[in-house]
């Protein structure tokens, strides 16, 4: 039986103490599974992964990571346990050169050797041949895998991935949920926010969609795909 990574029970949660954004979310992420969050917006989609991720307030619920409760614990021992986020904006420094960008993702590991960067270089060969480029200067979907190349810098169970296509052309999407899926490949669960519902849908192995911050649907990912009331409600706005 593949066992729960990440578990959100009755999660209530958002920017203001009594203005809840979630209300009483329930979320499950299995090992090396991808799940895919949608909805319309405003729905409580990225204001979730921010909960877990410990960068918001929660006032009701609870969150378990591998078994554990997540309660009052700093987003850098997070990243330390094992959750890598990476947001939809501000993803990169883009003052900064590609290496040392990477580098900004060594400082919560205790292991400051290279073999990190060969890793990610041969992942990304982009990367490599731009490393000592400032971010600035990359295009949109070259900064999607920069973020993502940081991210997996601290060696995540789990990445939180938000809005990874917004903004980037049909080419770059492709090249950016192709990597993405061999994250996953190599073992790293990923619980994803996305724009393009279809594609999230298409993409995942199972898919929640929340509305007004409620769980409303959830499912495989093909069987929603093909429920008529969430196509009439949600994929044909999305």
């Amino acid at each position: 039986m593949i066992k729960p990574i990440i578990e959100v029970n009755g999660l209530a949660s958002g920017y203001v103490k009594g203005l809840n954004i979630l209300q009483g979310v329930d979320l499950v992420l299995k090992e090396k599974e991808v799940v895919s969050i949608i909805g319309p917006n405003g729905a409580g989609k990225s204001t979730l992964l921010k909960a877990i991720m410990g960068l918001i307030p929660i006032f009701g619920g609870k969150i378990f990571f591998n078994g554990n409760e997540l309660k009052e614990i700093k987003s850098f021992e997070l990243i330390q346990k094992g959750i890598a986020y990476v947001p939809q904006v501000s993803n990169v420094f883009p003052s900064l050169t590609i290496e040392e960008n990477l580098e900004m993702g060594l400082w919560t590991t205790k292991d400051k050797q290279n073999k990190f960067f060969e890793e990610i270089y041969s992942m990304f060969e982009i990367l490599f041949q731009k490393r000592k480029e400032r971010a600035g200067n990359l295009s949109g979907g070259q900064r999607q895998l920069l973020a993502l190349g940081r991210a997996l810098i601290s060696k995540p169970e789990v990445l939180l991935l938000d809005e990874p296509s917004a903004g980037l052309s049909p080419k770059a999407i492709d090249e950016v949920f192709g990597y993405i899926e061999n994250i996953n490949q190599s073992g790293v669960s990923i619980l994803l926010v996305e724009q393009n519902a279809k594609r999230a849908l298409r993409f995942c192995n199972r898919g929640y969609v929340l509305d007004q911050g409620r769980n409303a649907y959830t499912g495989l990912g093909k069987d929603l795909l093909n429920d008529e009331k969430v196509i009439d409600l949600y994929l044909g706005k999305l």
